[in-house]
């Protein structure tokens, strides 16, 4: 037998059949994976959601590496020499080629190993605040509070500030902030501001409710801080906490304020 002396295999040797199965395989996976897991999460109890969603990149990324190294052999001829010299011209051509694309796959790569967001946290990334829906090879996939889907590059790891508020934790801080008038008893409005937190449909009744007052040169801010049960309910725990609590303090009838443009107001 004449000895494989070439990079390539022959065209007769390549088993093309096989190489498309595996791709059908791998595509089918994929999607497999990508809807099952969301499902699996959807049915399973709260606690367990963050759990289940950060497993789906892991998951794609197994066997998009398995598909790789299964069909390289098949095409290439798998000695130590030719697997270095396709190593090399990889790296080369992503290198020059697709230097942003290669640094979005490769903080990818960080990204799914660090997690510093995944499935179901809240983040925000260069402005875009949202709920992590997607955690792609190269992108990062968010929803906002308006319902606007943004594809954020990872590479953003690299130079960017990014914020997650829950971390990959159900506990979701939400805060409800009101602005009054500085004549009015400020233990009654602190009692009663904490009752309003209470008495929400939505509070996670475990955690602490706090309710932080600063006194300012234009009123006081009072900050009504507390956790929902679910972070995907933040918004509607805020707004019920904003509304309930308004008509508490004009029941009380402490009067708001406007707050200058020109006021420091802490967020």
């Amino acid at each position: 037998m004449t000895e494989q002396t070439g990079f390539l295999k022959e065209l007769t040797q390549i088993n093309f059949v096989r190489i498309v199965l595996i791709l059908l395989a791998v595509w089918l996976l994929l999607k497999l994976v990508k809807w099952i897991i969301p499902w699996l999460a959807e049915q399973s109890p709260s606690r367990f959601r963050l759990h289940l969603l950060p497993l789906m990149p892991i998951l794609q990324l197994i066997i998009i590496f398995t598909a790789v190294f299964t069909i390289v052999p098949l095409v290439i001829d798998p000695s130590p020499e030719n697997l270095l010299a396709a190593s090399g011209v990889i790296a080369i051509s992503l290198g020059f080629a697709f230097q942003d694309y290669a640094s979005s796959l490769i903080a990818g790569i960080v990204t799914i190993y660090e997690r510093p967001y995944r499935i179901g946290d809240w983040i925000k990334i260069d402005g875009a605040y949202g709920e992590v829906t997607a955690v792609q090879f190269r992108t990062v996939q968010i929803v906002t509070p308006d319902d606007t889907v943004v594809l954020i590059p990872h590479k953003k790891l690299w130079d960017s500030l990014i914020f997650n508020d829950n971390n990959g934790s159900r506990e979701h801080l939400c805060v409800a902030d009101f602005y009054l008038h500085p004549a009015h008893d400020a233990e009654s409005v602190r009692q009663e501001l904490r009752k309003v937190a209470l008495t929400s449909p939505f509070l996670q009744i475990n955690r602490s409710i706090t309710v932080i007052v600063h006194e300012k040169p234009w009123g006081t801010h009072y900050r009504l801080k507390a956790y929902p049960i679910d972070g995907r309910n933040q918004f509607k725990f805020t707004s019920d906490l904003t509304t309930r609590g308004k008509t508490v303090l004009a029941e009380l009838g402490v009067q708001p304020v406007i707050v200058p443009h020109t006021a420091g107001v802490e967020m």
